[in-house]
């Protein structure tokens, strides 16, 4: 209530927060889902590649982990991104982690396979592509709404 008696309560403020704090929420789980993403797909990499080479195996781990890295990263970088792009950036980081997982529990711990290191070169090539193809489609969206908003 303001001084008149009358609610002087900016319209829309309210949703702003809510967005606000919604974006923060899943900022952190995303974080702490690539870290443990990170953690947990390089527990599955070292399982896998025991009777692997050293120096091959350390080019794996660089691999595995680079679309983490990458994903952490933008997350820093993402302060200055619009609600649009960092919530899909926030999406992709809980996705590609969960999907990457899933897929080496299945390959690692599943029933043997003549060769695992194909999945290990694999999914995190796709994990760059999706990244980069859904926050690029996300940053032009926002850039479009801002510019017809504007």
């Amino acid at each position: 209530m303001g001084i008149n008696g009358r609610d002087e309560r900016i319209p829309g403020a309210g949703r702003e927060g809510a967005k606000s704090r919604f974006l923060g929420v899943l900022g952190a789980a995303a974080l702490v889902a690539v870290v443990a993403g990170s953690a947990g797909s390089l527990g599955l990499l070292l399982r896998a590649g025991r009777r692997t080479p050293r120096v091959l195996l350390l080019l794996f781990v660089l691999w595995v982990l680079s679309p983490f890295t990458a994903l952490a990263w933008a997350n820093l970088a993402s302060k200055r991104w619009s609600g649009v792009t960092r919530a899909t950036l926030y999406g992709v980081m809980l996705v590609l982690t969960v999907g990457s997982l899933a897929i080496y529990g299945v390959v690692v711990l599943g029933p043997p396979r003549a060769k695992p290191a194909v999945v290990f070169l694999l999914v995190p090539l796709a994990a760059w592509l999706v990244t980069t193809i859904a926050v690029s489609i996300a940053a032009l969206a926002s850039r479009r709404l801002s510019r017809r908003g504007a």
